[in-house]
């Protein structure tokens, strides 16, 4: 967000308690102190595994579970008493879709309109766009339960759009879809950060975050352990390239001693081991794996790539984003 811009949504100590299912009158705190703001027209991710806390963080920026602790502006707007204010200018899109299976795709927009009083007309006009945005204009006739997976997530999404809301709201949007579906769905989406909507979208696809997300926050019980754009992050905290190694698992752990070896001789690499790979982090992908292979290891494959967002998630907390 630039310097001296009134944030769209300002967060301080963000927290959120629930009662401990295994301890009687404990709490389970999902949220443990988030500090975050988010500009006009940016696109913010919070990038974690399951049980890292976004889901419980989107719910308090959906103005639906108001938080334990802290302060949360939303639009200029307390949550606790501006809710319903707020609510109507924000596009939800949650992990499941909500939809009505027995009406029309057509008719999920038309009456979520009226939900909002959008005047019949209006919600007409506006359902004909999204229809087109949604590339859904061939289906509009038909039952949403005809519809696969990722046209009713494009659906969600147009039916979160019929407010013309100023914040779009998106919790996990990609998750269960085939790769073809995931592409389109990021197509739509960037669409609209293109027209200047506000996006906050939770994630645990690498790729994703990277996709869409001009900034966001890698979360890890509750906390954030870092803040940046995809790529202050992997410069932050990886190399630029890193080399997988598969070795035979009767081999693994003799193989990690020498990989150790090897690349502890050689000025920026590391060695982060996982329970079927050992990751080298090099600068030179190639030259890491020409010194392996020259000290007499015969890794089962290798595979140089770049760095992402998993090789952060992966420094910052030890852990994959998949664990």
């Amino acid at each position: 967000m630039d310097d001296g811009e009134t944030p769209l949504i300002d967060a301080k100590g963000l927290v959120k308690e629930y009662p401990a299912r295994d301890r009687p009158g404990g709490v389970f705190r999902a949220v443990a102190g988030l500090d975050f703001q988010v500009g006009r027209g940016e696109a913010f991710g919070f990038l974690g595994p399951n049980g890292a806390g976004k889901s419980s963080t989107m719910r308090m920026l959906g103005c639906v579970s108001p938080p334990t602790a802290g302060t949360l502006r939303i639009l200029g707007m307390d949550p606790a008493r501006d809710g319903r204010l707020i609510r109507a200018r924000l596009g939800v899109v949650p992990q499941e879709d909500a939809l009505d299976v027995e009406l029309t795709v057509r008719e999920n927009l038309l009456m979520y309109g009226n939900y909002f009083g959008i005047p019949r007309r209006v919600v007409k006009e506006r359902a004909a766009r999204l229809l087109e945005f949604a590339q859904l204009e061939e289906k509009a006739g038909d039952r949403v339960e005809a519809l696969s997976g990722g046209m009713r997530r494009r659906l969600t999404i147009a039916r979160s759009l019929v407010n013309e809301p100023d914040v779009l709201l998106l919790d996990e949007p990609t998750t269960g879809l085939d790769p073809q579906a995931r592409h389109v769905l990021w197509d739509r989406l960037f669409r609209l950060k293109q027209q200047g909507v506000t996006l906050l979208l939770t994630t645990h696809y690498m790729d994703e975050a990277e996709q869409l997300c001009d900034r966001l926050v890698v979360m890890d019980k509750g906390l954030i352990a870092d803040e940046g754009s995809p790529r202050e992050l992997i410069e932050r905290h990886s190399t630029r390239e890193v080399l997988e190694l598969r070795f035979r698992l009767d081999e693994q752990d003799q193989a990690t001693g020498k990989v150790r070896a090897v690349t502890g001789a050689r000025e920026g690499e590391r060695v982060e081991v996982l329970p079927d790979r050992l990751m080298v982090y090099t600068p030179d992908g190639e030259a890491a794996l020409a010194a392996v292979t020259a000290a007499g290891l015969a890794p089962v494959t290798a595979l140089v790539r770049r760095s992402t967002l998993e090789d952060v998630f992966l420094r910052l907390t030890g852990r994959s984003l998949t664990d």
